[in-house]
This record gives C-alpha cells, sequence and structure tokens, in this order.
C-alpha cells in the first residue's frame, strides 16, 4: 500500500490547482462523503479522515510543495511502498512536523498538580477576633490528614485561605497544587452580618416605645447604649455607628438595632386595671389613615 494520493481524494485530477481550487474540491467531497448524507455507509467516516487530512495538508503552501515534492520523487517511480502504519506515521512525520513526537516530550514535561478548594463555617465572633482552626480532609492515597489553619482578624465572608503546596501531587517532578479554604461567616442567633454592618433585634415594652427610653444592648465590641425616641414604631431601626464589624482592611461598620415591641402575654392584676383605664381615656386609634 502506498502513500495517499490527497489531489485523488479530493476528486482533482493534477496537482498544478490553485489553493482556492483545493477549498472548493474539499468542500464538494466532504459534502459528498458526509456521514449524515451515507448512512449506514461504514466506509464514510474513513473518508472524511482522508478527506480533512488531504485538506489540511494541501491547504498550505509550504506542506503543499513538500508533499508535491516527496511524491514525485518517491511515488512516481514507485520506488517504495509502505504498509498503513508505516504509511500513516511517516506521512505525520513528515508533514505535521512530527506532531506525535513532540506531543509525547510534551507529557513529560513537569505539571502542578491541581488545587483542591474546600470551605469552613465560623461564627461572627470567631471572624471577628480571629483564631486557629483545625479542618480534617481525605488525602489521594484516602488517609485522613488534619490542618491548622490561621484564620486572621477581620476576615471577610467568603475570602479564601491559600495553603501552599497542599493540593494534588505534581507530574513528572511539577509542584504540589495549592488547597484553598473559603471561610463562610454564619449569622447566630443574636447578630446577622450584611457586608460590614451588623443587625441585630432589640425588644421594647408597649410603654417603653411610648414614652421613649435609653437602653443597654450588646454590640460585637460589648455593651453600648443606645436612645429610644418616644413613639417608636414596631419595625423601625436605630443605626449605631462605628459599632459594626471590622474588617481585616480597617473598615468598620455599623450596628443596626431594629425594634420589635413586645406585648406581655400575661397581666398582673395592677396592669390590667392600667390598660383598662388606659383603654377607656386614650384617643389614640392603630387603624386611624392618620397613624399609618
Amino acid at each position: 500500500m502506498v502513500y495517499k494520493n490527497y489531489y485523488k481524494i479530493l476528486g482533482l485530477e493534477t496537482s498544478h490547482v490553485s489553493i482556492d481550487e483545493i477549498k472548493l474540491a474539499y468542500r464538494a467531497a466532504a459534502k459528498k462523503n458526509h456521514p449524515d448524507l451515507n448512512v449506514g455507509n461504514n466506509l464514510s467516516e474513513e473518508k472524511i479522515k482522508d478527506i480533512n487530512e488531504a485538506y489540511r495538508i494541501l491547504s498550505v503552501p509550504s506542506s503543499k510543495r513538500k508533499y508535491d515534492r516527496i511524491w514525485n520523487s518517491h511515488f512516481s517511480t514507485a520506488k517504495k511502498a509502505f504498509s498503513g502504519k508505516d504509511q500513516k506515521e511517516t506521512i505525520l512525520n513528515m508533514f505535521l512536523g512530527n506532531k506525535q513526537k513532540s506531543e509525547e516530550k510534551i507529557k513529560e514535561k513537569p505539571s502542578k498538580g491541581k488545587n483542591i478548594n474546600t470551605e469552613i463555617d465560623v461564627s461572627i465572633y470567631e471572624a471577628y477576633k480571629g483564631l486557629d482552626k483545625k479542618i480534617s480532609l481525605k488525602t489521594e492515597k484516602g488517609d485522613i490528614k488534619t490542618y491548622t489553619i490561621t484564620i486572621p482578624k477581620g476576615i471577610k465572608n467568603g475570602e479564601k485561605i491559600r495553603l501552599v503546596g497542599q493540593g494534588k501531587s505534581g507530574k513528572n517532578g511539577g509542584n504540589n497544587g495549592d488547597l484553598f479554604i473559603k471561610i463562610n461567616i454564619k449569622d447566630d442567633i443574636k447578630f446577622k452580618l450584611k457586608e460590614n454592618d451588623i443587625y441585630t433585634d432589640l425588644f421594647l415594652s408597649p410603654w417603653e416605645a411610648a414614652l421613649g427610653t435609653r437602653i443597654t444592648i450588646e454590640s460585637i465590641t460589648g455593651e453600648t447604649k443606645v436612645f429610644i425616641p418616644q413613639g417608636t414604631q414596631s419595625g423601625e431601626k436605630v443605626r449605631i455607628s462605628g459599632k459594626g464589624y471590622k474588617d481585616s482592611d480597617g473598615t468598620v461598620g455599623d450596628l443596626i438595632v431594629e425594634v420589635k415591641i413586645m406585648v406581655p402575654k400575661q397581666l398582673t392584676m395592677k396592669e390590667k386595671e392600667i390598660f383598662e383605664e388606659l383603654n377607656k381615656i386614650s384617643k389614640f386609634n392603630p387603624r386611624s389613615t392618620k397613624n399609618i
């Protein structure tokens, strides 16, 4: 079996053709032998491969000249013939720059191992103050390895900590990948974090909200006082500047307190008398449009 005649594969009678003529011949041959138009023809796929190979060689002027030169010197006089395997390897080496060997060399080059990504949850207090935390992961060999990571004070929600060289092993002497640990700051029953602002609830009695009061509440930095003006409504928010979350860049948010008025479920006799008297004398109507 001899070298493939690329011109014949594309349906060309001669090698004295232009690149444009080669392109036209390729399109016609590819359309004619497309598998969708040759259902049940097992040779169709092989023909398409030959057509694509012929076009790849003949559509580039430099490789076309090389092909013509070798074809004329080796095959017009029928000096050589090759088996199918030799034919394929030789033609690839001659016209594709020994691509197969190049790929083998690339595989032998050192390559870095893949990175590993995981994540852990920390509380607002832990993130605010910083701490050392342990995390256990399964290794490539199936063992459990425990890492101690330092979570810096004021880390941002979603920020990643990188452990260099603790990812998957490199190949052919390449460096190991890295381990990236995403930090998720979780809200708790008392505080909720939104960017650098901390939200919390303040529960008031009806008379505290009606009369106004100064009350001590807890912030992430300790106790702080907040003034509640007379007539404060449930759902209103009070902002306390500089009492929120301080991140690693030094940016400090605010503490935002949402008022929630609580009505007693049980009353003493005296409280009941007072509420009944208030109900008689008060002109306040919560359902009036003036109060909306």
